[in-house]
């Protein structure tokens, strides 16, 4: 599970599916007897104690069922989908369908881009203009693999989720063929290295995984619900 800390205050903790049944139960171990508040995007506990969890709902919107237990939150976690893969860096490409965790097709490409010139005068300004030509030619090959691998299959899918540089995904998906991509994108982007197949085939430990923001409870707490 990882921690890291959550702008406004609290922190974020990324739960596999098959495990948040029982964090949740162990978050109300913790600190007491909870509330829980359904919604299409989040389900939010607070406890006893005034922690909070407040659990983004992957894959949205939630199907709300009053009948099962956190309005279906866990089961709706751990439903297998199909989901389309783009990944994108400078110089490098992935793009893949899964159906859970099994990766069903996928290609991968690189490009040579150059780093950044210290130099001055023209021979700077000459770098800087192959430079520019070598990120077109690498977002351009990044685009023919996304139409190629992931265009065929939208019809089946149930979404599309982005990572690598928000800047250069961003880009690619301009490209008018993508078009009938965009309607599935979900956040968040994908936090990836330069995609590689290795790199593909482990993003479904993201994207299945359900993020959750955890406010402790402030001032002293007594008794045995002491938040942790």
């Amino acid at each position: 599970m990882n921690a890291f800390p959550a702008a406004g205050g609290g922190r974020w903790v990324v739960i596999d599916p098959e495990r948040l049944d029982g964090w949740l139960t162990r978050f109300s171990d913790r600190h007491g007897a909870v509330a829980c508040v359904v919604g299409e995007t989040a389900v939010v506990f607070t406890a006893a104690d005034g922690a909070v969890a407040e659990c983004r709902v992957p894959f949205p919107p939630l199907r709300i069922d009053p009948g099962a237990l956190y309005g279906g939150l866990t089961i709706h976690a751990v439903t297998d989908r199909r989901v389309g893969v783009l990944l994108v860096r400078l110089g490098g490409y992935a793009a893949g369908v899964f159906h859970g965790t099994r990766l069903i097709t996928s290609k991968v490409g690189s490009r040579q881009v150059h780093g950044r010139s210290a130099a001055g005068g023209w021979s700077q300004q000459r770098f800087a203009r192959r430079r520019q030509g070598q990120i077109r030619d690498a977002l351009s090959a990044a685009a023919d693999v996304a139409a190629a691998t992931l265009v065929p299959a939208v019809a089946d899918l149930d979404a599309v989720v982005i990572g690598g540089d928000r800047r250069a995904v961003d880009t690619v998906l301009e490209d008018p063929r993508l078009a009938v991509l965009r309607p599935l994108l979900v956040e968040p982007l994908l936090d990836t290295p330069d995609p590689r197949l290795r790199v593909l085939q482990q993003v479904p430990r993201q994207f299945r995984a359900t993020r959750v923001r955890i406010v402790e409870p402030t001032g002293p707490t007594t008794g045995p619900h002491r938040g942790k």
